[in-house]
């Protein structure tokens, strides 16, 4: 967290709850990004399903000028608030949205040869790029639940599967298997990439690399990177490269303000009830299970025989909505600010209105260090979406 806002983020500016992302912190991400683009003359475009609050788009068109999208709501926000047509992938295309898709799409990656056949014929006459997505089962994320590449996946053509001549149309391949992985281990995937695909690597114009590069995180050998890029293109010169990182864009860039409502005791351990969900708010939170950091406080052991430990507890009915064990510097009062840090990646996209619960609202800290105040939730919200 960037230790010059802590005044602001326990003040009255920012309301509670509150997601918060920092402007300098994010133009430091997008300045990363772009240099990365540039020296390993790569394409880089950004997934909407890490991060897609549209009001900040001026900022990151200055840096990056194409989208990639996976939904019809997705692909008409590419369009009407970023203005450009996106990249496009699903798992799955109906018939009813595919046209507005092609509509709003410069290229389309398909999920299987199935898929490709049926729709191939409707992208005629768009000026649209086609691609396949394969899968080349190499593994390298630990989570099974974020792991595209594990056997059995619904995700992407095995070579095996894949002609050795490719159908005429498709003029791409692209592949997804990272999630938050580092350059060593896109290396590997590109080794075994090139083992199982070199036929149909040479048939094609360009080549997607995913998403899944987190080569904003501290420690992340960018210098690494650029070189496994660039030796992969002297393989394969004629091959325009893509990436297309989420939670790179984001990563470390802002917080979720919450505040202790109640404090409850059970069998020793004592929860301090927030003012927001993990459940509807922090999802990763539970799924990965993703440890957040809270500004001021250290993770534990639930069993810690220490003063001041704090369970977060979230304020939905779902009996699991809670997460990890804090020691706090001081016991915890009703009213106290809790300050969850790095929650802009794969939140606000993901969160749901499961009893009702209120979202929190979104601001931005301008680099002059003004709070703006982007959108603030009512129960109207949730009227709206339940009809």
């Amino acid at each position: 967290m960037n230790t010059s806002h802590t005044t602001l983020f326990h003040s009255d500016r920012i309301p509670s709850p509150c997601f918060v992302i920092d402007e300098r912190l994010l133009r430091q991400n997008l300045d990363t990004i772009a240099q990365v683009s540039r020296r390993a003359g790569v394409e880089i475009i950004m997934a909407f399903k890490a991060f897609a609050m549209w009001k900040v788009f001026p900022i990151i068109k200055e840096y990056v000028t194409h989208t990639t999208a996976s939904s019809l709501a997705e692909a008409r926000l590419s369009v009407d608030k970023f203005g450009n047509k996106a990249h496009l992938y699903s798992p799955a295309y109906t018939d009813g949205e595919f046209d507005e898709l092609a509509e709003c799409s410069t290229h389309i990656t398909f999920n299987s040869l199935a898929q490709f056949e049926k729709y191939y014929g409707h992208t005629q006459g768009r000026d649209i790029s086609c691609g396949l997505r394969i899968n080349p089962e190499i593994s390298v994320v630990e989570t099974d639940l974020y792991n595209p590449a594990k056997a059995g996946s619904r995700l992407g053509i095995t070579a095996e599967q894949l002609p050795e001549k490719l159908p005429n149309g498709v003029e791409g391949l692209h592949f997804h298997v990272l999630c938050e992985n580092s350059s060593f281990d896109l290396e590997k995937v590109l080794v075994g990439l090139a083992d199982k695909f070199d036929r149909q690597l040479r048939q094609v114009k360009w080549l997607n690399m995913g998403g899944g590069h987190l080569m904003t995180r501290n420690g992340y050998n960018i210098n690494h990177l650029i070189e496994v890029i660039s030796a992969f293109r002297q393989k394969y010169p004629h091959l325009h490269i893509i990436l297309e990182p989420g939670a790179a864009f984001v990563w470390q860039t802002g917080v979720l303000k919450a505040q202790v409502e109640d404090i409850v005791e059970n069998h020793g351990i004592w929860t301090a009830m927030l003012n927001v969900s993990f459940a509807c708010h922090m999802p990763d939170c539970l799924e990965m299970p993703y440890q957040p950091r809270i500004y001021g406080a250290e993770m534990t052991q639930p069993d810690a025989q220490v003063n001041n430990v704090y369970r977060m507890g979230g304020n939905s009915c779902l009996s699991g909505d809670f997460v990890g064990s804090w020691v706090f510097p001081k016991p915890l009062v009703i009213g106290d600010i809790i300050i969850f840090e790095d929650m802009i990646h794969y939140t606000t996209v993901k969160t749901t209105m499961f009893n009702g619960v209120s979202h929190p609202s979104i601001g931005i800290v301008k680099e002059n260090g003004e709070f703006v105040l982007l959108k603030q939730f009512t129960h109207q919200d949730y009227f709206d979406r339940m009809c």
